[in-house]
């Protein structure tokens, strides 16, 4: 228990001390929830019994210590926050995301979790998309309404909150992938699978907009064919240095993502989607390293077999030294260096990979 007590009083010294950089000046939203996977998971796997998990060296080295981030540093929404000059989120399952702290935001991000309830599922529990807007539920219930003198203030506040999406990847790395696993890929061609997770993800959002959610950013799914453990499974030559079926298969996604959000934007009354077009960020960064100042684009800082991508980051792993030079950290996750990037791109005044605007400008609507 003191150790537990010990750790939680460490874990807030390292959050405020990190969340502050953005916190100095007024935040641009009230606040900032995040949905997700290990994309954006900040810690809520460390509390359930999964194999899913980053709550060990080296994972954190650049953070401090490990916080269940699947990362070296940072994550993209990290540095989303910032840029709507918010503190770091606490993890829904923490013991820091009760009360007052919640007022800011709370990370419902679960790592191997996906649109559909089945995905992932061979990694024993995690949070499904489903799951993670009862929880949301639970947090406007149990610790937002007291802080509101009436319904009316508690509507603005989340009217003006900052919403953050970011799943699917999962729903084929974890699951239409895994035809060893999962039926899925017999059941689905590829286009009627990105339709069926368009359609389950429709009536998701639609959820989450009964509860009050109006602000909502949709980041698309990025080039899957080019991550170490996809890269590790090919052999033979690989168009531009990634497995092109892959990137194709979740280009169907992506296209009927930013379909979702148009149509979202004309059907759902005082809502605003923004979509994130993560993929040809991501996919330039991959093909043009130079450009980004990065150097390695195909193989993982720490992980193991070919690219480092047949067995990701192990605990105690040493990882490479020179981890800012490198677009992938583990077999599956983008390095701190590579989420800055891409949070520049998407949640900055001048994000180029946003439509129609950025989530910068999204906050000041």
């Amino acid at each position: 228990m003191k150790s537990l007590l010990i750790c939680v009083v460490l874990l807030k010294l390292v959050w405020f001390g990190h969340g502050q950089s953005g916190g100095d000046h007024h935040p641009l939203a009230p606040a900032f929830f995040v949905f997700g996977d290990s994309l954006v998971d900040s810690g809520n796997n460390n509390y359930i019994p999964t194999l899913a998990r980053a709550n060990y060296f080296p994972y954190g080295i650049d953070f401090g210590f490990p916080t269940g981030r699947f990362c070296n540093g940072r994550t993209v929404v990290d540095y989303g926050a910032t840029y709507l000059g918010l503190p770091l989120v606490p993890p829904y399952l923490s013991p820091l995301s009760i009360g007052q702290n919640s007022l800011r935001g709370v990370n419902y991000a679960s790592a191997a979790a996906g649109i559909l309830d089945e995905t992932g599922q061979h990694y024993g529990a995690r949070t499904t998309f489903n799951g993670q807007i009862s929880q949301f539920e639970a947090t406007i219930e149990l610790h937002l309404q007291r802080f509101f003198q009436n319904p009316a203030d508690l509507r603005k506040y989340l009217a003006k909150s900052i919403i953050g999406i970011n799943i699917g990847s999962n729903d084929y790395i974890n699951n239409y992938l895994m035809p060893e696993r999962y039926s899925t890929s017999q059941t689905y061609s590829g286009e009627d699978y990105a339709d069926l997770l368009i359609k389950t993800l429709s009536a998701q959002i639609s959820r989450l907009y009964n509860l009050g959610a109006r602000k909502m950013v949709l980041a698309g799914s990025g080039p899957l064919g080019c991550i170490p453990s996809q890269l590790s499974m090919v052999s033979g030559n690989k168009n531009s240095g990634c497995v092109t079926k892959i990137n194709d298969m979740v280009s169907m996604f992506n296209i009927r993502l930013k379909d979702l959000a148009n149509t979202l934007n004309t059907t759902l009354p005082g809502s605003f989607f923004v979509y994130q077009n993560v993929y040809d960020l991501f996919h330039d960064m991959v093909g043009n390293p130079s450009r980004y100042g990065l150097v390695v684009s195909n193989e993982a800082c720490c992980g193991n077999g070919r690219y480092g991508g047949a067995l990701t980051c192990l605990p105690l792993q040493q990882p490479c030294l020179d981890r800012h030079q490198y677009v992938f950290w583990d077999a599956f996750h983008p390095t701190e260096t590579a989420n800055k990037i891409i949070a520049h791109n998407t949640f900055s005044k001048s994000a180029n990979y946003s439509y129609p605007i950025s989530v910068y400008e999204l906050a000041k609507l």
